[in-house]
């Protein structure tokens, strides 16, 4: 299923560009996504998600597969799977910058495979749902990480003072060991990280009435068998 989404931030695509390949910064502005542990390039979290009553939690890694900075392009690979139940998800997400006046569009393309509960809302669903998501982000992106550094914070400039929603606390190895050159020929280690709960994503919430159409449509289809079942006794009786 390919899903194409695009947004703009009001920052110049040299600034765009260190933020939002900074991966560790971007977590706590994705909804319903938490960030648990870092080791090298790979970033492993999970994200919850809600249906109604059902609350699904996907555990997963996401990594970058190219960075190229000349040409403000990067391409991700995210993977998970369903916590409690057989569903998997995997995208190859390509995200290409761009200057628009003073800021940066950016587009973003989704090669995306998903199985178990969530796949049977179908493309339209999903697509809508995405672009909901994705303008979160980016409010949740300029009202925090942005904001930051527009007031010249010197946290907000390495990303160590964040403090927007699920902001991480402390980091630190799962060893317990100190990162810096005396560990520069160790194996790579893992950081473990700190950061409040999270509120899984109301998909109801999130794509409104597209959402509770595609969720009648099974109810209605059984309604009509019904009928057509009670249409058919009667006549038999008659």
């Amino acid at each position: 299923m390919d899903l194409t989404n695009e947004f703009e931030v009001a920052v110049g695509v040299e600034r765009a560009w260190a933020v939002l390949t900074d991966l560790e910064r971007l977590a706590p502005c994705l909804p319903g996504a938490q960030l648990k542990e870092v080791e090298g390039d790979e970033y492993r979290g999970a994200v919850k998600i809600k249906v109604g009553p059902i609350t699904t939690s996907y555990d997963g890694a996401i990594r970058f597969l190219e960075r190229d900075e000349p040409a403000h392009r990067m391409v991700l690979k995210a993977e998970g799977r369903e916590t409690r139940g057989q569903g998997n998800v995997a995208a190859v997400i390509t995200a290409t910058m761009s200057p628009s006046g003073e800021g940066t569009s950016v587009v973003v393309a989704t090669d995306l495979t998903i199985s178990g509960k969530v796949a049977q809302f179908g493309r339209g669903v999903l697509a809508d749902v995405s672009a909901k998501l994705l303008d979160q982000f980016v409010a949740n992106l300029e009202s925090t990480v942005l904001a930051q550094e527009d007031g010249d914070s010197p946290e907000g400039v390495d990303g160590a003072g964040f403090d927007g929603p699920g902001a991480q606390a402390t980091a630190h190895d799962s060893d317990g060991g100190s990162e810096g050159p005396d560990s520069a020929g160790s194996s790579s280690t893992i950081r473990q990280i700190h950061s409040q709960p999270v509120e899984p994503v109301d998909l109801f919430e999130v794509a409104g009435g597209s959402l509770a159409r595609r969720a009648m449509e099974p109810l209605l289809v059984a309604g009509a068998a019904v009928a057509v079942v009670l249409r058919f006794v009667r006549r038999r009786r008659k």
